[in-house]
């Protein structure tokens, strides 16, 4: 680990990895709004850099992560960084990136430090979900309506992957939903593909060590 703080430093790389990792393209400008302790103290702990680096794609033990504001700003990557009040029902150490990729492509993320590097993804685009980066994730955005979650789960039965937990929220009846699955294994290319056709957004996305 780089920085003094694995809660603001090790962690807060995660969440820019994990942010990154759920864009289909490289990241053109990021807006990272720190809460509780993350907006008093993070930026004395590198939680600005942590961030940056994971949106770079460095992990957590990279030489980089001192220098990962400046070398964002050589690749053409916007980053601004605020403190907000995210309200009393958010961990401390939060922090929300609001995301647009190099096509257009936006993703807004809420994640949480939870003490020793370890990290929550708490909310994509607004609805809630559960998220712990320690396992190969399918996530997939789509229109709430029946069916849905039953074809996404036979599909990965049919690959005989096994599913650690699972999430399952929808903004309203008939609205947008999200699914989170965390599985043991990684799914084949060929089931990827099979998901795609039941679902308007698909991302799978690799553990964060």
């Amino acid at each position: 680990m780089i920085g003094p703080s694995s809660s603001h430093t090790a962690a807060a790389v995660r969440i820019g990895q994990i942010t990154r990792n759920l864009m289909e393209n490289p990241v053109k400008r990021a807006v990272v709004k720190f809460h509780g302790s993350f907006a008093s103290t993070g930026r004395g702990h590198g939680t600005d850099k942590a961030i940056a680096a994971g949106l770079l794609g460095f992990d957590p033990a990279d030489e980089r992560i001192r220098d990962a504001l400046d070398l964002a700003d050589k690749q053409g990557m916007d980053i601004v960084f605020e403190n907000v009040d995210l309200g009393d029902d958010y961990h401390p150490n939060t922090a929300r990136l609001e995301v647009l990729d190099t096509l257009g492509n936006s993703i807004v993320v809420t994640a949480s430090s939870l003490g020793g590097g370890t990290i929550s993804v708490v909310e994509i685009n607004g609805l809630k979900i559960e998220l712990s980066g320690e396992y190969d994730t399918l996530i997939t955005i789509h229109k709430d309506k029946p069916g849905i979650v039953a074809k996404a789960t036979a599909i990965i039965a049919d690959y005989d992957v096994n599913i650690s937990s699972m999430k399952v929220t929808r903004m309203r009846r008939g609205g947008q939903a999200i699914m989170a699955v965390e599985m043991d294994h990684a799914l084949p290319n060929e089931a990827i593909e099979k998901l795609n056709i039941i679902a308007d957004t698909v991302r799978v996305i690799p553990p964060i060590y």
